[in-house]
C-alpha cells in the first residue's frame, strides 16, 4: 500500500519562485496544471462507469445515493448532492451528503472533525444507511479517518460502497466495492488538494449524479426534463425545453404545460404523441417516467 498522506502532500519546492512571477505567468502555470485533470479522469472512466451502473441499480430499487467527505471533499460532495433536487426534481434525501463536522459548520470545525473515525460511523448509522443504499466516500488521500469510519460502517450495513481518491490502492479502497482512483499528481500549491484533486472530485461527482439521472429517465436527449420550476428563470427554462423537444409554438407549449400542471415530461409526451395530458401521464407511468419509452408505446 502506498503512503497516501505523502502522495497527496508531495511536490513541495520552496525554490519555485512563485513570488517573483508575473500574475499572468501564475495564471498560466495553474491552467497548465489543471489541464492534466481530464486525462486522469479519462484513465478512470471504466471504473466511473462501473460505479454508476451499480449506483443506478440501487436507486432503481428505491435506495439512496449518499456521499461522505471531510473538508474540501465534503463541501464539494455536498454541493453536488444539493443540486440534484433542483436540477432533476429528485425527492428530498434521495441524494445526500454526510460531511465531517456537519455541512453547516465553519471550515475549521469541519477540518478538525475529519480525524474522528467514530463520527463517520455514527453519521452513517444516524442516516439509516442500509442494503438499499449506495455510499460514495470522497477523500483525496484515501485515508481520511471520518470517511474510513463511514464507509466501513456502510459496508457492514450491506450498502454498496465506492470511493473517489487521488492515489491507487488506498486504505479507503480496501473497504469499498468500487474504487475510482483519479491520480492527478502533485498540486500547484503542495498539499492543497482543493485544487487538482478537488477539480477531479467535482467532475467525477458530476458524472455520477448526472449519468445516474440519465439512466433514471430524467433527461430527453441532452435536455433536462425534470427541472423544478422554482423561479422565473427556471420556468422560462422549462418552456424552452418543451419547445426544443417538440418544436411546438410558444402558445402550444404554454397550453401543454398548463394542462400538464407544469410537468415537463407530460407536456412533451402530450405534444409529441398528440394525446391529452391524462393519456400522456399514463404512458409515462407505464414506462417508468421515460419519455423515450412512453413515445414508443404509441
Amino acid at each position: 500500500m502506498v503512503d497516501d498522506r505523502v502522495a497527496t502532500e508531495s511536490g513541495g519546492n520552496p525554490h519555485a519562485g512563485y513570488e517573483a512571477r508575473e500574475t499572468i505567468q501564475l495564471v498560466e502555470f495553474m491552467n497548465d496544471a489543471d489541464a492534466t485533470v481530464p486525462a486522469a479522469i479519462r484513465e478512470a472512466a471504466p471504473a466511473i462507469a462501473e460505479t454508476i451502473d451499480a449506483v443506478v441499480e440501487r436507486l432503481r430499487s428505491g435506495g439512496r445515493l449518499v456521499y461522505v467527505g471531510a473538508g474540501s471533499s465534503g463541501r464539494i460532495a455536498a454541493l453536488d448532492a444539493s443540486e440534484c433536487e433542483a436540477t432533476f426534481s429528485t425527492a428530498p434525501g434521495l441524494v445526500l451528503a454526510l460531511v465531517a463536522g456537519g455541512e453547516a459548520a465553519p471550515a475549521l470545525v469541519q477540518a478538525g472533525a475529519e480525524d474522528d473515525r467514530a463520527a463517520g460511523e455514527r453519521d452513517v448509522a444516524g442516516a439509516g444507511v442500509g442494503r438499499a443504499d449506495a455510499v460514495v466516500g470522497v477523500s483525496a488521500s484515501g485515508s481520511t479517518p471520518y470517511v474510513l469510519g463511514a464507509l466501513q460502517a456502510a459496508a457492514e450495513a450491506g450498502a454498496l460502497t465506492a470511493c473517489i481518491v487521488s492515489v491507487p490502492s488506498s486504505e479507503l479502497a480496501a473497504v469499498c466495492d468500487h474504487e475510482i482512483a483519479v491520480v492527478v499528481g502533485p498540486e500547484f500549491i503542495a498539499g492543497s488538494t482543493r485544487l487538482k484533486a478537488g477539480t477531479a472530485q467535482k467532475l467525477v461527482l458530476n458524472a455520477i449524479s448526472t449519468i445516474s439521472m440519465i439512466r433514471l429517465g430524467k433527461t430527453y436527449g441532452n435536455l433536462m426534463v425534470d427541472v423544478a420550476p422554482a423561479n422565473e428563470k427556471l420556468r422560462d427554462r422549462v418552456r424552452r425545453i418543451v419547445g426544443e423537444a417538440t418544436g411546438a409554438s410558444a402558445d402550444d407549449v404554454d397550453a401543454a404545460l398548463a394542462a400538464a400542471e407544469g410537468d415537463t415530461r407530460v407536456a412533451i409526451v402530450s405534444l409529441l404523441a398528440d394525446v391529452d395530458a391524462e393519456s400522456a401521464r399514463a404512458r409515462l407511468d407505464e414506462s417508468g417516467r421515460s419519455i423515450g419509452r412512453a413515445l414508443e408505446s404509441r
